[in-house]
Formats: C-alpha cells, sequence, structure tokens
C-alpha cells in the first residue's frame, strides 16, 4: 500500500477511535491523587490541560463517547470515569509529578466546591484538535476561550498563574479531519503544508497562553502514530510499526520543534517552554516491554490492544443493540499492556511515557 493511503487510513482509525460521536456510556467524574512517585513541589502550582483524549479526564459527554463506557476504567477507578483509557493518563501522571491532584475537568467545574478547583482546570475533550475537526467539541481556541473566561470571572489571580502550568496535548485529530475531508485524494502532497498551518496556529495558541499570564508551558510532541494499533493489526500483525507513518509523525515534531524555539526568541517575559516528545517516549516504552515480553508471560505484546472488538465491525466497550452482550474482549493482565484500545496506551502505557518524559518535566519546575 503506498505511503499516502497508508497515512490516511492511519489517521482515519485516529479519528474514529477518539471520535465522541461513535461511542456511548454512562457513570461519574472522579478525581484523584497518585500514590506513588509524588514530586512535593509548591501545593500552590495549578496545572491548566488544553487537549484531545490523550488528556480528557471527563470532559466529553457521557452519552457522546467510550470513556463512560465499560471497560474503560476497570484498572482505575474500577468503572467508567471520563478516561481513554482503563486508568490514569497523561494528565493524571503530570498532576503526580508536580504533587497535586489531577485538575477538574472543565464540565464539572459548577458540581464540584470551588476548593477542588485550587489544583487548576482540565480543558481537554476527546476528539478536538488546534483547528475544528468532524465533531461539534471545543477545539483549542475554545477551550482558551473558556480559560480566558474564568480568568475574567477573577477565579485565579495573577499570583496563581505565575505559579501555574499549562499541559498542551492536540494535533492528531486535526490530521485525521484533513484527510477525511479530501477523501483521501493524494493527501500526501500538499502534507507539509498542512503540517505547517497546524503547527503555525498551534503556536498561535501557546503564545496566547502565555500572554494570559501562564509561564510555563509543556506541549505533547505527536506520538509514532505507526505503532497504534489500529496500524499495526493490519499490516504486521501487530509486529512491527509503520516506518512511513512515523517519518509523518517526525515530520510534524521537527516543525514544532523549530517554531517553538522561534517563539523562544521573541517572548519577553521570563517563560518557559518545554516539548514533551511523546514520539521517543512512546517507542522507548515499546521496546521496553518487547525486550522483556520474552522473559515473562505476563507481559503483553506492546503493539496488540489490551480491549478488541470481538470482529472488525465491533470495538473496545461495544455491546449488543437487543442483547447488551459484551462484543469486545478484554487481555488477561490490562496492568501489563502497553495500548488499551486502538490508539489510547493503557494506564501501564501512560506510566511508562510518564517515566521517559519526566527528565523534560523537571524544566517546569525550576
Amino acid at each position: 500500500m503506498e505511503q499516502t493511503t497508508i497515512v490516511a487510513f492511519c489517521l482515519f482509525l485516529f479519528y474514529i477511535t477518539t471520535c465522541p460521536q461513535v461511542h456511548s456510556a454512562i457513570s461519574s467524574d472522579h478525581r484523584h491523587r497518585l500514590g506513588q512517585g509524588q514530586h512535593h513541589h509548591d501545593r500552590s502550582v495549578k496545572l491548566f490541560v488544553f487537549g484531545d483524549s490523550y488528556a480528557d479526564t471527563g470532559n466529553s459527554g457521557k452519552f457522546a463517547t467510550g470513556s463512560w463506557k465499560a471497560p474503560y476504567g476497570i484498572t482505575f477507578p474500577g468503572k467508567p470515569a471520563g478516561r481513554f483509557s482503563d486508568g490514569r493518563v497523561l494528565t493524571d501522571y503530570i498532576a503526580s509529578f508536580l504533587g497535586i491532584r489531577s485538575p477538574v475537568p472543565y464540565k464539572w467545574r459548577k458540581s464540584v466546591k470551588k476548593s477542588k478547583l485550587v489544583n487548576g482546570i482540565n480543558f481537554a475533550y476527546g476528539g478536538t484538535g488546534v483547528f475544528q475537526t468532524l465533531i461539534s467539541a471545543p477545539n483549542m481556541t475554545t477551550q482558551i476561550d473558556f480559560f480566558q473566561q474564568l480568568l475574567e470571572e477573577k477565579l485565579y489571580t495573577k499570583s496563581d498563574l505565575d505559579s501555574s502550568i499549562a499541559l498542551i496535548s492536540l494535533a492528531g485529530n486535526d490530521y485525521a479531519a484533513y484527510f477525511l475531508k479530501t477523501g483521501n485524494q493524494s493527501p500526501g502532497k500538499d502534507l507539509a503544508a498542512v503540517t505547517t498551518s497546524i503547527v503555525n496556529q498551534l503556536v498561535v495558541n501557546i503564545k496566547r497562553i502565555n500572554d494570559l499570564g501562564v509561564r510555563k508551558i509543556g506541549v505533547t510532541a505527536i506520538e509514532p502514530m505507526g505503532c497504534l494499533p489500529g496500524v499495526t493489526s493490519i499490516f504486521t500483525s501487530y509486529q512491527n510499526c509503520s516506518e512511513s507513518l512515523n517519518s509523518a509523525s517526525r515530520f510534524h515534531n521537527q516543525i514544532l520543534h523549530q517554531k517553538v524555539e522561534e517563539l523562544k526568541n521573541v517572548t519577553t517575559t521570563k517563560s518557559t517552554f518545554v516539548i514533551l516528545d511523546l514520539y521517543n517516549a512512546f517507542l522507548s516504552a515499546i521496546q521496553q516491554q518487547k525486550l522483556h515480553q520474552g522473559n515473562s508471560t505476563t507481559l503483553e505484546n506492546p503493539l496488540k490492544p489490551c480491549c478488541v472488538g470481538v470482529s472488525s465491525e465491533y470495538s473496545c466497550g461495544s455491546v449488543d443493540e437487543r442483547s447488551g452482550a459484551a462484543k469486545y474482549t478484554v487481555c488477561s493482565n490490562p496492568e501489563r499492556s502497553m495500548f488499551w484500545d486502538k490508539v489510547h496506551p493503557s494506564q501501564n502505557g501512560w506510566r511508562a511515557v510518564y517515566s521517559a518524559i519526566k527528565s523534560s518535566l523537571h524544566q517546569l519546575v525550576i
């Protein structure tokens, strides 16, 4: 299969797995403190999160997303809680690193005590992007609008912002929307222009968050899309990643590094911009599990998702419309898997990714 077709297919998988409109669900929101590996920094620090399903901890609608449907949340907190995983996601681990509770999802800000907002707000919505994607959910610009409105309402002070950190995890769904809209008609010919447009707007948004008063900002690079299980299952039976797809990820990350460096050079305030290298963190986590897999019967194949549909027409969380019977299977050791579903890491996967980027996080707390 030619490269452009593979890219389009992969990004389509990325989109349909994160798109809130392809699932339905129930349950309630949870916030928590991770008990292990905390870095007890200044407890006045606040975390503001802007992103998609890799960072969402409960904003996506209960009746419009698989993150509120069993078996999501099976590892933590034991039932669906709005996270696209069996347990904790990237936001939770970064909050733990800061020594604070995971920030309250924006959607739940009015239903919790004001004291619960002391750790910040999570504005991330699954399926969203830097630009508008093919779903009706707040994109990055709108998420920042929400943030600005809360500042105008004096929910957070200038002092609060001086000690705050922003986490930005977006862009994959922008590529998915682009390829779907073009109908896979030679999508590769202007991929460079599309990438530049996405990254340019991403950096504009980073600057806006900085101008609103957040001085420390961490932005994620794109993961190796060629290693997503939805791709590896078709082309290599979960054995190897697609190099052509990974090269598309590397190109995005290269442009991102260039543009962030340019931003650093023109920023007059004392600010810190850190790129969190999810690309190499994913590869490292996958490689480590591959190395140990041969010596253990409990480790899952890192390229194979723990939760899968019983056939191609079903996905993780699918149920029979008439009987309600589960149309998915869950691996025997969810806590030893790398990926939970076709796109999203498991809690174990995110823990491994977090361990790989932890050194970069230190730059945000200096």
